[in-house]
């Protein structure tokens, strides 16, 4: 596993880096391990090297590593396409935060759930910044409007939003995006709505995260870089109907 370890610590100078570039702090920025594919012993690696936030695309990956994973505390959100009939389980086996809300009737259905439950749930409102059509989110005009509405459900608290940006090597395209981001979440900021904050932009990953620290980002997530590329195309994580 010395592998991993050593790919952690490549990455967490990568994101000091873009910091100091920035000139932000180090603790403004998590790294969210995108956790796909991987077998527990090598997620388990890496929570005890001390990274023990991790996302996850899928829910029957989510129930398939739970047991394994409960040894050693950590955080766990959820990044991937949520389909209604699997919020139940997302509930139930530890997700703290569901990254991917975008649409009212996901909210909706949440909501009961949870207030079946008494419980709540952090979520972030997700956008498609790149304006593709395989690609999930809320259209950057719609943002606000839909999180005024998740707004109106107790069991949800809203912590910001997420993107997905454009997988491209022009920088400066891939920067458009993030810049969206960032100014939709001033554009809420402003409205002041009840019961949101707007303190997290989820955006950047293994190829792009200095970029999408420049342009604010909180939460950066990386896989292919701490993991090792995956043998399966982006279509697998992305598409929950698989």
């Amino acid at each position: 596993m010395d592998d991993i370890l050593h790919n952690l610590q490549v990455i967490n100078s990568r994101i000091e880096a873009a910091c100091s570039k920035s000139h932000r702090e180090r603790s403004e920025v998590k790294l969210l391990l995108a956790t796909k594919t991987v077998t527990p012993d090598r997620i388990i690696t890496a929570f005890k090297a001390g990274y023990t936030l991790i996302g996850e695309n899928k829910v029957q990956e989510i129930k398939e590593k739970y047991d394994a994973l409960q040894l050693i505390p950590h955080v766990k959100h959820f990044i991937g396409h949520l389909q209604t009939n699997k919020i139940k389980d997302v509930i139930n086996y530890g997700v703290s935060c569901i990254e991917t809300v975008d649409r009212i009737e996901l909210a909706e259905k949440l909501h009961q759930r949870l207030l079946a439950e008494n419980k709540t749930m952090d979520v972030m409102i997700q956008v498609n910044t790149s304006n593709e059509q395989s690609k999930f989110g809320i259209s950057p005009d719609e943002a606000a409007n839909l999180t005024k509405q998740v707004s109106q459900f107790e069991t949800l608290k809203i912590k910001g939003l997420m993107t997905i940006g454009l997988f491209s090597s022009n920088t400066e395209k891939v920067r458009s995006c993030y810049k969206l981001l960032k100014n939709i979440q001033q554009q809420i900021i402003a409205l002041n709505i009840p019961n949101v904050e707007m303190n997290e932009l989820s955006m950047g990953m293994s190829g792009d995260l200095e970029t999408a620290i420049e342009e604010g980002s909180t939460i950066v997530r990386v896989g292919t870089a701490v993991f090792g590329k995956r043998i399966y195309p982006d279509s697998y994580y992305w598409n929950e109907n698989k």
